[in-house]
């Protein structure tokens, strides 16, 4: 058993992610003893969601969601709140979402909001979802004005992420996934992009050891970032706390935006990620080793690493409805070195149009 094979949250209700194949075993056991389930799943797994429904056994209440970031609406979660009304759901029972991303944000939202929070347990279907979604306490949905700007912080009783499920993920979204893990070898697990490096196209196997703990490494950093700061207190300065997971996240919802969430996250995440480190090249923050080190990573995955050049006006709206901004300075996380990141606050407007020049070229 790898030593990262249970991670343990240890923020306000702490918790456990299980990784492996066979990890989604433990539901039953998890979950014991419960009058009701709310199973919220992805249409794709809507087999594996009804063959885990019979062996919970008692009243579950299946909950088929839309594909993707269309679950995270204000219909979907009124759909699910009616449904979950009608089928007589209190505050002793418990919500299961089994999906991507999209899918535990949106059951992580219901079960925050439903009586004003019940019990759930995040069941990740992809990469993405493993590394960055299912964990955290982060739950929400997207707007017409951007994403997750409405949501709330709701900690699961448990997160189980079976790798077996990612046998069947597209070969795009495993990738894309990632990246969310790439991240978190430049912020905190270097170790992360030294198993990419040595090996990018084993690190796209679903079922390799290299891509398990790759997984699981970027869990662990989540995780201890998140049992140190789980409502992303303001940060400052060098004292950087839960929003350093939001490292290149800012550039990137903004580009979610503009292509109206028709890119994947990570593949958005991964052009933010250059972006910033344009931004701390330019500052003198980074050197020319690091900064180039976040295109061959994402090349070497067969990612993007720009964005079109005319797009800047339209990316700069975007950004200043970002969740980092205060008042009207916008911020950004950006490296002052490998594994160790500070708060951007209010940068020149020319050096952020010279950074995003410097992308787009």
């Amino acid at each position: 058993m790898s030593d990262l094979e249970i991670i343990k949250v240890n923020a306000e209700t702490p918790y456990e992610v299980h990784t492996r194949v066979g990890a989604l075993e433990l539901l039953r056991g998890l979950i014991d003893g419960v009058d009701r389930v709310a199973f919220l799943y992805a249409p794709v797994l809507a087999d594996r969601a009804r063959a885990l429904a019979d062996e919970l056994g008692g009243t579950v209440t299946m909950i088929e969601l839309p594909d993707a970031e269309a679950a995270k609406t204000a219909d979907v979660l009124v759909q699910c709140w009616d449904t979950m009304a009608d089928a007589g759901f209190t505050r002793s029972d418990v919500l299961v979402a089994l999906g991507g991303g999209a899918t535990t944000d949106l059951g992580g939202f219901v079960a925050a909001s439903w009586l004003r929070g019940i019990r759930f347990v995040t069941l990740p279907s992809t990469v993405l979802g493993m590394v960055d979604a299912a964990v955290g306490g982060k739950t929400g949905i997207n707007i017409a004005a951007g994403k997750n700007l409405v949501g709330a912080f709701h900690e699961p009783m448990g997160v189980l992420c079976d790798l077996s499920l990612l046998e069947t993920l597209p070969p795009a979204d495993l990738k894309a996934g990632v990246v969310e893990a790439v991240k978190c070898g430049f912020i905190a697990d270097p170790v992360i992009l030294d198993l990419v490096e040595e090996d990018p196209e084993d690190a796209l196997r679903w079922d390799s050891d290299r891509l398990a703990e790759i997984v699981r490494r970027g869990i662990a950093v989540k995780a201890r970032v998140v049992s140190g700061d789980l409502r992303e207190s303001t940060s400052k300065g060098a004292q950087v706390g839960r929003e350093l997971l939001n490292y290149g996240h800012t550039l990137a919802h903004a580009i979610e935006k503009l292509e109206n969430y028709t890119w994947r996250h990570g593949e958005a995440v991964g052009v933010g990620m250059v972006y910033v480190a344009e931004l701390a090249r330019l500052l003198g923050k980074i050197d020319d080793e690091l900064a180039d080190r976040h295109r061959t990573v994402l090349q070497s995955l067969g990612l993007p690493v720009s964005y079109r050049a005319d797009a800047w006006p339209e990316l700069r709206d975007a950004m200043s409805l970002d969740k980092k901004t205060r008042g009207s300075t916008l911020r950004f996380v950006i490296l002052n070195g490998l594994g160790s990141a500070e708060i951007l606050a209010g940068p020149d407007e020319q050096v952020l149009a010279e950074a995003y020049a410097r992308l787009a070229s």
